[in-house]
């Protein structure tokens, strides 16, 4: 018997069913709709999830969204102040003067007060070593911009650093960094790396989730490894700051060199007779005006005798050159630092004059110097008398050793 052959049965699905409807429906003219498609396609397979997720899409874009602050500074803003903190021991000289050799190529000696350095195309820093006391603390947490928390590794938090973090919360809270020292005192990998998670996290407890917090392995001729403070360098510089409010409506300064103009005579005779005052240093906040009452930290409110302009003795660099371009590095002598309390840049500005700080000089004509004067590479008192015999004395050497030289 034959089998009885089986119909023929058509595609319905697949490629080549496709094809042959779109030829069929273009065929009788029927245009296709591509906004057409499955709605069970395109559903989600748990509506209370997808709900959460799009509700924390929308609560993160929100939070990335402020309140616009308009920057009252100059065109020229004045330093950024970063305020060095922590508990006596930790390292805060050691990593201001790490900084200021990585910034400006000199060794500094002494770290005393206000020191500005040009760290960047359109950045000056000024940094300040704060002392571990509650005035000093607070003074500074008024007016830091960016506070570097030192943390010793080898004994952990201390009172001090949860003080200066509550002041800084009561003043607006500026950018806070955190700076692990002391690390190299630990033999053990395992406990080194144990102590830092510990340390990280409740640093990150006292901030936020996130804080930025750098390491400080060792120390090489008494200052940090060079690589650890490149980076921190890197972070100082480009770290971004929004205006506080009350900082933005508020003028003040914060004096980086102080002078006693009163008549000697007058503190001879009476040693608590009215002192006069000049106070140097860069303006901060808005415009400071003439006859406003000034409020001294530690003395009270005082009013402005007068109020001049000076030039700045730490300039921003000028990058442009002579065809009309613009540089894009700092060369050496743009590296510039201001530190006078400190001792180191040999150039003040007064008022009227500015003083340059040679520190050999060589004198040329010793019949000028006055009796009793005192030469600084002899360190001897000398008489008009000798040091002209001596003067002359020279220029007879001199003359005798140029005999018979003709230009």
């Amino acid at each position: 018997a034959v089998a009885a052959s089986k119909p023929h049965r058509a595609p319905r699905a697949g490629a080549k069913a496709s094809k042959k409807k779109e030829h069929r429906l273009k065929k009788q003219g029927v245009k296709k709709d591509p906004s057409h498609k499955d709605p069970k396609a395109f559903g989600v397979a748990k509506v209370g999830r997808a709900r959460g997720q799009i509700q924390r899409n929308l609560d993160r874009e929100h939070r990335k969204q402020h309140v616009e602050i308009v920057d009252r500074t100059s065109e020229v803003p004045p330093p950024v102040l970063v305020a060095v903190m922590g508990p006596p021991g930790c390292g805060k000289t050691t990593l201001i003067k790490s900084l200021v050799k990585h910034y400006t190529r000199q060794t500094l000696l002494d770290a005393r007060g206000p020191i500005t350095v040009v760290t960047g195309k359109r950045r000056r820093v000024t940094f300040f070593e704060c002392p571990p006391t509650v005035p000093a603390m607070l003074d500074l947490a008024k007016v830091a911009d960016l506070a570097l928390v030192l943390i010793d590794a080898s004994f952990g938090f201390e009172m001090e650093q949860f003080e200066f973090l509550n002041m800084l919360q009561v003043h607006g809270f500026p950018k806070v960094m955190g700076v692990l020292t002391h690390l190299d005192t630990f033999r053990d990998s395992k406990s080194l790396k144990r102590t830092k998670k510990q340390l990280k996290q409740r640093f990150w407890t006292e901030i936020y989730q996130g804080a930025k917090l750098f390491y400080l392995s060792g120390m090489i001729n008494g200052r940090y490894l060079k690589n650890e403070i490149h980076n921190l360098s890197l972070f100082i510089s480009r770290i971004k700051f929004r205006p506080l409010v009350w900082r933005n409506t508020h003028p003040y300064l914060v004096v980086d060199r102080v002078e006693d103009v009163t008549d000697a005579a007058l503190v001879e005779s009476d040693p608590r007779v009215d002192r006069r005052v000049v106070l140097f240093g860069y303006v901060r906040g808005t415009n400071l005006k003439l006859g406003t009452k000034v409020h001294m930290v530690g003395c009270g409110d005082f009013y402005m005798r007068s109020l001049r302009p000076l030039d700045d003795p730490c300039p921003p660099p000028d990058m442009e050159k002579a065809d009309g371009k613009t540089r894009r590095s700092l060369n050496v002598k743009d590296k510039l630092i201001y530190a006078p309390q400190a001792n180191l840049g040999a150039v003040l500005f007064d008022q009227d004059a500015v003083y340059i700080d040679v520190p050999e000089l060589q004198f040329t004509r010793p019949d000028r110097i006055g009796a009793g004067a005192v030469l600084p590479d002899a360190g001897a008192t000398v008489t008009a008398e000798e040091a002209a015999r001596e003067g002359e004395a020279q220029a007879a050497r001199a003359a005798a050793a140029s005999e018979g030289v003709r230009l």
